[in-house]
């Protein structure tokens, strides 16, 4: 996993409550166990049309936000099933970090989990975001100081110093066990040297 520390990036208003998983990547593009490939099947539903041509005014269809690696969305954004196909989307897309005033707990969880930093604002934070994103889609994000700088505003967000310090060191699951190869390697051959019988 790639380490996440400033992302300097543009950002796409993203204006909807309730984003379920199965809008953020249908229940058809499922068959698959690999992450990568995802992305092109981002809102599948809402940015193509029946014979697959781009919707022109749907917000990633458009310049410069074809090329955002910021979401800033609505109010429990990734509700329904707990697919983690949907952060593989995102991250698929170049999504890198989500603003939004909530999410739904399995979503959230993934995302730390796959390189996606899920930020939690204000409802009135995130509004304000979304209404200057227009004029002003540049927006910085540096996760050591937790803040988020647009325009002349900077804004502080929180997040748990135990998925901080995974997502600073681009530290997943397997990363994580991987830090202990030694210790294992150690305990594997002691357990099986007394127990030769296994």
């Amino acid at each position: 996993m790639q380490a996440f520390t400033e992302l300097n990036a543009i950002a796409a208003p993203f204006d909807l409550m309730n984003v379920d998983t199965d809008m953020i990547i249908p229940k058809q593009f499922l068959k698959t166990v690999k992450r990568d490939g995802l992305g092109v099947n981002l809102f599948d539903e809402m940015r193509y049309d029946m014979q697959g041509n781009e919707i022109e005014d749907f917000v990633l269809n458009q310049a410069p936000y074809r090329n955002a690696q910021i979401l800033v969305t609505g109010d429990n954004f990734g509700c329904g099933s707990s697919r983690e196909h949907a952060p593989w989307a995102l991250a698929g897309f170049g999504i890198t970090a989500i603003i939004a005033p909530s999410y739904a707990d399995i979503f959230y969880n993934n995302c730390f989990k796959n390189g996606v930093l899920p930020i939690v604002l204000p409802e009135t934070q995130v509004a304000e975001i979304l209404k200057h994103i227009p004029q002003n889609p540049n927006m910085a994000i540096i996760l050591d100081a937790q803040t988020i700088t647009h325009g002349d505003k900077t804004y502080s967000f929180d997040v748990d110093p135990f998925r901080k310090k995974c997502l600073l060191e681009g530290l997943d699951d397997i990363g994580l066990t991987l830090q202990h190869a030694s210790k294992l390697d150690a305990f594997e051959q002691k357990y099986l040297g007394d127990n030769v019988w296994i």
